[in-house]
């Protein structure tokens, strides 16, 4: 059996790492155009023949959705940042979804 501390001999949780949480501001460009490009890129790699490569592309694909998602949901409490970048992500999506359900 492992030996336990008493209470009074234990560290107290650090203030900084409780319930409240600091505002970073909005998403950042550079998040925005990196979900862009990895999702074009995803979308060229299933566009090749390889079966390899093709299946890269989609394994990326499947990835990127639910993170670019939960980015959108992230920018709807800290704000967008650049709303055209985020308009080029939306717009990639769209197509990553068009083609996954067409």
């Amino acid at each position: 059996m492992a030996h336990v501390a008493p209470t009074s001999h234990r560290r107290a949780t650090r203030a900084s790492h409780r319930g409240h949480r600091s505002e970073d501001g909005p998403i950042q460009i550079t998040t925005w155009l990196g979900l862009t490009f990895a999702m074009i890129l995803g979308l060229v790699l299933t566009g090749r023949s390889h079966v390899g490569v093709h299946a890269a592309g989609v394994t990326l694909l499947v990835m990127l959705v639910p993170l670019t998602i939960a980015v959108f949901g992230a920018a709807v409490k800290r704000g967008l940042g650049s709303g055209k970048a985020a308009l080029s992500t939306a717009v990639a999506l769209t197509f990553v979804l068009l083609k996954f359900f067409l």
